[in-house]
């Protein structure tokens, strides 16, 4: 039924509540639910009611908001952008005032003993959710409440957790323990009262005798914990920008440091970078293959290297000379050795080759059968290749034969390689190169100079594709932080519909002849390591007025960008890159970690093994170095707090 003063604004099913402990539950000690989010006067409640076997819940406590108010969520979810993986950071911009606690809300009397197991609880009353190990048949979450006590645990046969962590992100923030990845401690948008969680976090070096004596740093954190605590982590986002609170009405902007209130030590501090204005910059024609043999000495060795590739990035190559010039970019061929050297190295690269591609060729069907791996890597092939560039020429028809020579490449590639095998994109960043190429030998091998650019794309852990993004993002909040600002504020701001640029370098963003001259300009390596990415940061410079006047929200940025597909012009977009480029450089106090993105500065020394998992702030161009760890200590994560961090594949969406 329907009461007054109640909202639902999210709604899950399939969530059950177990009430055996065995590890295999029988039917009758399983309780099909309802998760329900509901906004009712001034307070927000988490309600779990059961189903009966037909589906509709026993217990209707709520009413949907009708067409005539607001948003409301139901279990449909609205189709957005699937990485691949999980985005870093999802705290949504909005801060909503903290909910006054309420009692728990009163429904009928029980109509059944399955009826009895509901509960609803205020989320101001919640203390921590733990959420379950990876790789249990069902995923799971318990709530634990601020007396101390918890909720049965909510097993998610259907997935659904991270969109119930994320949509509680809207009135909580959920943080990740520093001592266990697994456990969300619960805090709600409300500075007297994150003051106070966070002080049970011990967040400050309780050795330290600043403590003690109340160091100014402690003394910003008590009075405005959101500024000074987020602006402290060393892994702080962007996201954080707009959600800060603004100084009080006549209070002072922070003042320079006193020399003995230095910022904490290992902490990244956010500073604002005064850019001058954009140069001008002229793409040059390609080069040609006259100027290429002007580039040969003696025994066919090439002279003046340098300039050569400095030529290639500011024209690229003519499509005549891309066949012998891209062995040379993929480092197939090295820019030294004489022609009866690059012969002599064709020929022992051919032999390796096909003893590489014997070694797949030569397992027979039934083998296969028992090597599910191969068997997988094989399917995986043939089905995209199958659908790689089939409106190219090179590629078309039911026989071509290119297509043979994609799948026989990418088999023997996992042969090559066999920690990585086979991962879906690959075939794309292939195809251009066995386009220009035309040898299977040949095209194989720069192949695998591509690769050992971007192999750490596809590995599993997409640890380089978050660190990319970050890096992305650092650079786009140098260049436009109004921009940054806008997809903040639309909950854009991890930059994931960038993730397949990044991926296969725009290989389907562009034409594909256009794909052919960018490839070849950011194999030289020049201006930097990492041209894609302000390649990516011209895209979006092209397109900010679009995005910024049009009132876009993220739906309609996602599919504006992809909307982009075909429409770029690659001299355009390389032209911008390089005033980008040009602009940074220009700057005189450019912070460290962007010379660090440019390849200005070698970077800095990690703390662990792992890349940074998130977009990193700003930093001075001297910053402090961190204080070294004890030789008996294990490495920490960088920051104290990390704001729903990217989680695992969604857990329990198996039977």
């Amino acid at each position: 039924m329907e009461g007054a003063g109640y909202r639902v604004v999210f709604e899950k099913g399939s969530v059950y509540l177990h009430t055996s402990a065995k590890k295999h539950p029988d039917p009758d000690s399983l309780i099909a639910g309802v998760i329900r989010v509901v906004e009712k006067d001034n307070d927000v409640l988490l309600h779990w009611a059961p189903v009966e076997e037909a589906g509709e819940s026993t217990q209707v406590l709520f009413s949907k908001k009708d067409a005539s108010g607001g948003d409301s969520c139901t279990s449909e979810e609205e189709p957005t952008f699937d990485p691949g993986y999980e985005p870093d950071w999802a705290v949504i911009s909005t801060v909503r005032p903290r909910p006054r606690h309420s009692e728990p809300m009163k429904g009928a009397e029980p109509t059944s003993p399955r009826d009895a197991w509901a509960f609803s609880v205020s989320l101001g009353e919640l203390k921590s959710i733990r959420r379950s190990k990876p790789g249990l048949r069902w995923g799971y979450l318990v709530l634990v409440t601020q007396a101390g006590g918890s909720l049965p645990a909510l097993h998610f046969h259907q997935g659904g957790i991270r969109t119930l962590l994320r949509f509680l992100s809207r009135y909580l923030l959920l943080a990740s323990s520093p001592q266990d990845s697994r456990l969300y401690l619960v805090f709600p948008h409300d500075s007297s009262a994150l003051s106070t969680s966070f002080h049970h976090l011990q967040l400050f070096d309780q050795d330290s005798s600043n403590v003690v004596s109340v160091s100014p740093q402690h003394q910003r954190f008590l009075q405005d914990p959101y500024s000074t605590t987020f602006s402290s982590f060393s892994r702080v986002t962007n996201f954080f920008r707009g959600a800060l609170q603004p100084h009080p009405e006549g209070a002072s902007p922070d003042l320079p440091l006193a020399p003995d209130d230095e910022p904490e030590p290992g902490f990244e501090v956010i500073s604002c970078v005064e850019l001058g204005p954009r140069p001008a910059v002229e793409r040059a024609a390609p080069v040609t293959e006259e100027e290429w043999v002007h580039h040969m000495g003696p025994e066919g060795r090439l002279q003046q290297v340098p300039e050569l590739r400095a030529r290639i990035f500011s024209g690229g190559l003519s499509p005549s000379l891309r066949r012998e010039a891209w062995k040379f970019l993929l480092g197939y061929l090295s820019w030294e050795d004489s022609v009866e050297e690059h012969k002599a190295h064709v020929h022992k690269k051919t032999d390796e080759y096909f003893r590489m591609k014997l070694q797949w060729k030569s397992v027979s069907p039934e083998q296969e059968r028992r090597n599910s791996l191969l068997h997988g890597y094989r399917s995986l092939i043939e089905r995209d290749v199958s659908r790689t560039d089939r409106s190219n020429k090179f590629y078309e028809g039911p026989d071509n034969p290119g297509l043979g020579l994609l799948n026989d490449i990418l088999l023997t590639y996992c042969m090559y390689h066999f920690d990585l095998g086979y991962v879906q994109g690959m075939s794309d960043l292939l195809s251009p190169i066995l386009y220009v190429i035309q040898n299977e030998v040949d095209a194989f091998w720069c192949f695998c100079g591509f690769m050992e650019l971007v192999h750490g794309n596809f590995e599993e852990s997409q640890e380089t594709m978050k660190r990319q993004l970050g890096q992305l993002l650092l650079l786009l909040r140098v260049l436009d932080p109004p921009l940054c600002d806008f997809l903040d504020s639309q909950d854009s701001g991890s930059l994931c519909f960038c993730f397949r640029w990044l991926l296969i370098w725009f290989k389907r963003e562009f034409p594909f002849l256009d794909v052919l001259r960018l490839w070849e300009v950011l194999w030289t390596g020049l201006p930097g390591p990492n041209l894609h990415l302000l390649v990516a940061c011209a895209i979006l410079d092209m397109e900010r007025d679009t995005l910024m006047l049009s009132g876009f929200g993220s739906n309609e940025i996602l599919k504006h960008i992809n909307e982009l597909t075909m429409k770029l012009s690659v001299e355009d977009v390389l032209t911008r890159a390089e005033a980008l480029y040009r602009q940074l450089m220009a700057c005189a106090e450019l912070p460290h970690n962007v010379q660090e993105v440019l390849g200005l500065v070698p970077p800095a020394e990690p703390h662990s093994p792992s890349p940074p998992a998130s977009p990193l702030p700003l930093s001075p161009t001297r910053a402090p170095p961190a204080p070294p760890l004890p030789a008996d200590t294990a490495p920490q994560p960088d920051s104290s707090l990390e704001i729903l961090p990217e989680e695992e594949e969604e857990e329990g969406t198996g039977s």
